[in-house]
């Protein structure tokens, strides 16, 4: 899973991040609101951890913007202000939760994961499809009656294309989400883990789920 942090407390926004990477989350961060725009028009995240308070952009025009332009990433409002105004407001504007400052950690990993939840896919924390499940907070995957290991770009990789099930992804997009920019976009690094992603989830298996669609990408679906 994908998350930004858009938190103009240096602090604040160096804990969050560290114990979400702790976590197992690929996680970028910003400092003011047009940075954060920026980032979270560019690359396709599951959760955005936004801060209402910000400079150049504040909280609210960073939702507004991003929703007007359709983008449909879970946003958590972080704020310091409780009335049900501004509760309101921020909901109003796009936001899927909100936590009020101070908070604990534990909480606001709980609601990321209520978010994620939402989504559909997901059931008790597992995605499925066929006979493939992920259980995304043990980090166990079984498809059938056998259990299979993965390293962890694998582990990334099939929980992105699980996520986003039965959409079109591009390498760009893979490479974004699983390697945050780790390597140039010719490099063939994202073909080479579908290829070993098959060999664990597809190859014993006569319905396969991972399919490439050509001068595109690849799909994650059902196809008998």
């Amino acid at each position: 899973m994908k998350i930004l942090v858009i938190e103009d407390d240096i602090s604040l926004q160096n804990i969050i991040t560290k114990r979400l990477h702790a976590e197992g989350f690929e996680v970028d961060s910003c400092l003011d609101g047009q940075e954060g725009y920026d980032y979270a028009d560019g690359i396709d995240y599951d959760c955005i951890v936004l801060d209402l308070m910000l400079p150049k952009l504040n909280g609210i025009e960073v939702m507004k913007k991003l929703r007007a332009k359709g983008n449909k990433s879970n946003i958590l409002i972080l704020t310091a202000k409780d009335s049900i105004e501004d509760r309101v407001r921020g909901l109003n504007a796009g936001a899927d939760d909100y936590l009020v400052k101070p908070f604990a950690f534990d909480e606001l990993l709980a609601r990321i994961r209520v978010l994620m939840r939402r989504q559909g896919e997901i059931k008790d924390n597992i995605l499925i499809l066929e006979d493939l499940k992920m259980n995304v907070d043990e980090h166990w995957v079984t498809r059938g009656e056998k259990n299979i290991l993965l390293t962890s770009k694998e582990y990334s990789l099939l929980e992105y294309l699980m996520r986003n099930q039965g959409r079109i992804l591009t390498r760009t997009q893979i490479s974004d989400h699983v390697w945050n920019n780790e390597f140039e976009y010719d490099s063939n690094i994202v073909d080479v883990y579908i290829r070993y992603l098959r060999g664990k989830i597809d190859k014993d298996f006569d319905v396969k789920l991972i399919h490439t669609i050509r001068g595109f990408g690849y799909v994650m679906r059902c196809e008998q």
